[in-house]
């Protein structure tokens, strides 16, 4: 029987613990702080007393740990491969159709439209859907949950894939790839390797219109693109989403009404489609649970208008990459709100591609001062404002306020970070949140 050591007593290594109680085998738990756990103390590990260690997503492939543990012959894995291992061997119950969405960006929308589309499909195939990973509830969870799911609709970060071997979705896609999480993976090549390993899913799709993605993409990939789709491809005519995929185009549904409005939103549409169309689901499923999705919060939602202005809150979009797409959303001048962490991205091209329509930024966050500088050498005309405030409420009122005071009728501000949220803030949740309200409250202050 596999002996196993869990490395991180967080919430992923809560998770793994019970996950295998549930399955009854044995394990211990280490954490850098033994007060999470009394099982084990970090000091006292013996590595032959264990065959594989599960270790949370975090930790880092040179953490001394896990380099301790490889080097004494253990196998290093992620708390999604154990999954996938123990739900393989048939452990709880008949085996789930995996279906792995992942990328830089859009992760989350096309996880949720592709999740609500098996879920429709469900109505005639009799086949649980369940949004799962780094949405929705763990993937352990999906897999012990009284309510059993028969397809995993699983959204995996780099951190998931990296610590995966064995993992060979039914169906998955790389939607883009950009600089991000550079700082864990050490390179964009390693960073963009882990994303890579979907394409070993019995039916994997690319997104390509992205050069990084048609780069690593095996050669047996389907694709999707906002162009009209070739044979092998999802795409669009005449402002409808058509299959390719079969022998003949086939018109799946009207890119109207469809949410997230935008190319963003196409896009994610054009890669959930794509994989639901390789699972058999019919263009009548498709077509209904499309436009009945609604976008989940912080993803490009309209959170105030007044006198003529757009406050919009994309506090997800915490890499340029995202940052760029959310600011491709609109054709009005811009007022951008943006900062925090940037993980060693560069933002040079965003503010190259973007100056022109910016009519004012608002910077905060630790490196509030990159992006100002960026502003300063390449829309150098653009008005600029840097809080120097680390309280995370008093810091975000500051930028809206500038904001509020350089947006003008028709404009669109836009909060779309470019950068990570953990400086300042709980989450992007709490970033976004505390701009919907210093944004709402710009008409209570001119009211007063």
């Amino acid at each position: 029987m596999t002996r196993y050591l869990i490395a991180g007593a967080g919430v992923s290594g809560r998770g793994t613990a019970n996950l295998l109680t549930k399955a009854g085998l044995p394990f211990d738990i280490v954490d850098d702080d033994p007060a999470k756990t009394d099982t084990l103390r970090s000091t006292e590990i013996s590595f032959a007393d264990y065959d594989t260690v599960v270790t949370s997503p975090g930790w880092r492939p040179d953490s001394p740990l896990l380099v301790a543990a490889k080097d004494a012959g253990c196998e290093v894995i992620g708390d999604v491969e154990l999954c996938y291992r123990l739900d393989k061997q048939g452990v709880f119950g008949p085996p789930r159709d995996w279906l792995v969405v992942t990328g830089t960006n859009g992760k989350t929308t096309t996880t949720g439209m592709l999740a609500a589309i098996m879920q429709e499909a469900a109505h005639y195939t009799g086949k649980n859907a369940v949004a799962c990973g780094n949405i929705g509830v763990a993937v352990g969870d999906a897999l012990i949950n009284e309510e059993r799911a028969d397809v995993l609709v699983a959204e995996l970060s780099s951190f998931q894939l990296h610590w995966s071997e064995d993992l060979t979705p039914d169906a998955a896609v790389l939607l883009n790839l950009a600089d991000d999480h550079i700082d864990w993976h050490g390179s964009f090549d390693a960073y963009a390797q882990a994303k890579a390993k979907v394409f070993k899913a019995s039916t994997a799709v690319a997104g390509i219109d992205d050069e990084h993605v048609r780069e690593y993409a095996s050669a047996h990939a389907l694709g999707f693109t906002v162009n009209e789709p070739k044979p092998g491809q999802v795409g669009i005519i005449d402002g409808h989403i058509v299959s390719h995929i079969g022998d003949t185009p086939v018109r799946i549904t009207s890119l109207e009404g469809i949410e997230p409005p935008g190319r963003a939103g196409v896009l994610d549409a054009l890669a959930a489609t794509a994989i639901a169309v390789t699972r058999g689901v019919t263009p009548e499923q498709i077509d209904r649970a499309l436009h009945a999705y609604t976008v989940a919060g912080h993803r490009g939602a309209v959170v105030h208008s007044d006198n003529g202005i757009d406050w919009i809150d994309n506090s997800k979009a915490t890499n340029p990459h995202a940052a760029d797409s959310a600011l491709k959303g609109t054709t009005s001048k811009i007022v951008w709100v943006a900062g925090g962490q940037l993980k060693g991205a560069d933002v040079t091209d965003l503010i190259k591609a973007h100056g022109a329509k910016f009519r004012a930024v608002a910077l905060l966050g630790i490196d509030g001062p990159v992006i100002k500088q960026a502003v300063d050498a390449y829309a150098p005309e653009v008005p600029t404002f840097l809080t120097d405030s680390t309280d995370p409420v008093e810091a975000m009122n500051q930028v809206v306020d500038f904001a509020a005071a350089h947006a003008q009728p028709g404009d669109s501000v836009i909060l779309a970070p470019a950068a990570a949220s953990l400086d300042m803030y709980t989450g992007m949740a709490q970033r976004g949140n505390l701009f919907a309200d210093a944004a709402r409250a710009t008409k209570e202050k001119v009211n007063e």
